[in-house]
């Protein structure tokens, strides 16, 4: 029990970090600024790089590795409740799931109260389509704005 006093100053301000950062997600470093106006189209060079590491197994098996433990450490931590989710937590979980799912695409997440904003590009429609419904299988989202281009990589 004496343990357990003493983890709890420590876990509060872990919490409070985790709360105070907003920071944006991102599937490459590539990706717009979420509070930019106009949507950038990457190079060839950038989305064939990107969509090398982003199709490569050991990365999706990374990446996917991340979404379960992180849901498995969320069903632990509230019962199952997608309540009490931070909105960085979030924001990192959708990053990975389009991430491993999207190659060359150049998308940006950031959350607030659950809904998640994704901005960016993505090289074709079906990508496009598949963001909405990627989003919403990470337990705690509860909206999703696109903000997103479709547009196919130029050249350098």
């Amino acid at each position: 029990m004496t343990h357990l006093k003493a983890l709890i100053p420590a876990l509060s301000l872990v919490l409070l970090a985790m709360t105070g950062c907003q920071e944006v997600a991102k599937t490459n470093s590539d990706a717009p600024d979420p509070n930019a106006t106009q949507v950038e189209t990457p190079t060839t060079t950038a989305a064939k790089s990107t969509q090398d590491d982003a199709t490569s197994k050991v990365r999706r098996d990374q990446l996917n590795s991340d979404i379960r433990a992180r849901e498995q450490r969320n069903n632990t931590l509230n019962q199952g409740a997608a309540t009490n989710r931070s909105d960085t937590d979030l924001a990192s979980q959708v990053r990975s799931k389009l991430e491993a799912n999207l190659p060359a695409s150049a998308l940006a997440v950031t959350a607030k109260d659950s809904a998640v904003m994704v901005t960016g590009t993505v090289p074709t429609q079906a990508q496009f389509d598949r963001i909405n419904g990627l989003a919403k299988e990470i337990k705690g989202v509860s909206a999703v704005t696109m903000k997103v281009a479709v547009a196919p990589a130029k050249a350098n």
